[in-house]
């Protein structure tokens, strides 16, 4: 069954997986414009712009872990759910700056500084621009396979960044932010090598 899936996943197209994660997008636009997002919709614009951003993130941990213990491969479409993640990332940030902030730079800097939350976000940012930058076949071959697999890691970095971020963002010990930070230090530990045991001769 698995061989199956995996046959008819390569036939996919993988202009399919961005266009599908456009779909979020197209909903909350929508919900914007009729109303839905309340009197005051830049928070939850904002919120919903960095959510999906996460759970785009949370998508592209999990191929390995897939691959690894189910045999289901997914690795085609690794690269279009990490620029997703980016491009989502990107909204949120301009939301903030563009919508919140009104772009009063002094007040940006002001609060990237003295706001953990918002430092631990930027830092985040910071190297997902990098990762976005060099996740083309152009920078494999000028980094080389091994330096470019290394920088990449940073995309586990990233990740706890944006989980770190969630969880600091939120008034208390909120449900939802604890269950993303608890779901992607699990998909991290499942990356960890495994274990070889030698037989005692």
């Amino acid at each position: 069954m698995i061989q199956t899936l995996n046959r008819n996943l390569r036939k996919l197209p993988t202009w399919a997986v961005y266009l599908a994660g456009l779909l979020p997008l197209a909903w909350l636009i929508w919900r914007l414009f009729s109303g839905q997002l309340g009197p005051d919709p830049v928070r939850p614009l904002e919120n919903q712009l960095g959510l999906t951003a996460l759970k785009l993130i949370v998508a592209g941990l999990m191929i390995s872990p897939l691959r690894r213990y189910l045999n289901l491969n997914l690795m085609k479409f690794r690269r279009a759910l990490g620029l997703l993640a980016f491009f989502y990332v990107a909204l949120h940030l301009s939301a903030w700056l563009l919508l919140d902030m009104q772009l009063i730079w002094g007040q940006i800097w002001a609060d990237i500084v003295k706001r953990p939350y918002i430092t631990v976000g930027m830092a985040g940012f910071a190297i997902l621009i990098v990762l976005a930058a060099t996740s083309n076949n152009t920078a494999i071959r000028r980094l080389g396979a091994v330096r470019w697999r290394r920088l990449h890691r940073l995309t586990y970095l990233a990740a706890l960044l944006g989980a770190l971020h969630y969880v600091m963002l939120v008034k208390g010990w909120q449900m939802q932010p604890l269950v993303f930070a608890a779901v992607i230090l699990g998909l991290l530990v499942l990356r960890l090598p495994r274990k070889r045991h030698r037989l005692a001769v």
